[in-house]
């Protein structure tokens, strides 16, 4: 999907299921918000995190906005848990521990990113921004992961890792997760 697309991606669309009925969603690193719209039609209260001022005042109204350098800064949500976290187009490998511990029990995390290979058909090519091979599966430990996939897409060419993966239910009621 092209930066800068107004449609929630299909990834993050094809897994919304997982998401528990009316739970809430974080978006990190937001933009100007196709995650946040995408579920808050769906009924999901929604909070964007970005630290671009425009694009939090693109949400303000759809969702709870912040406006935040969560790498330079503090974690601005310390210790809220969501139903979903949905991280597409970003990657700060600081950030990823924070990211999974902030899936709460029976929740998604919904992340889609470009990986190692995307420097041959372009950007981003530097490699603080493109996952290795098996990162983010390694990123999520702890998490029971539903879908995983690793590899190129050709509309638009570009490599990426995408990752579908939920944190089991407290209790002894067995999760089901649609496929």
């Amino acid at each position: 999907m092209p930066h800068g697309t107004q449609e929630a991606s299909p990834w993050v669309r094809r897994w919304s299921d997982l998401v528990p009925a009316g739970g809430a969603v974080l978006d990190v690193a937001c933009g100007h918000g196709r995650h946040v719209r995408w579920f808050s039609q769906l009924g999901h209260p929604a909070t964007g995190i970005d630290r671009d001022p425009d694009a939090i005042a693109a949400i303000r109204g759809t969702a709870r906005a912040i406006q935040a350098d969560i790498e330079g800064g503090p974690w601005p949500l310390p210790g809220e848990t969501f139903a979903a976290v949905v991280v597409t187009h970003y990657l700060w490998r600081a950030l990823l521990p924070t990211l999974v511990a902030s899936v709460a029990p029976g929740g998604v995390l919904l992340y889609e990113t470009f990986a190692q290979g995307n420097e041959t058909v372009g950007k981003p090519s530097r490699p603080d921004f493109l996952l290795r091979p098996g990162e983010l599966l390694e990123a999520c430990r702890g998490l029971r992961v539903v879908a995983y996939e690793d590899g190129f897409l050709d509309a638009p060419e570009r490599f990426v890792q995408r990752i579908a993966a939920v944190r089991e239910p407290v209790g002894n009621v067995p999760a089901r997760y649609p496929l």
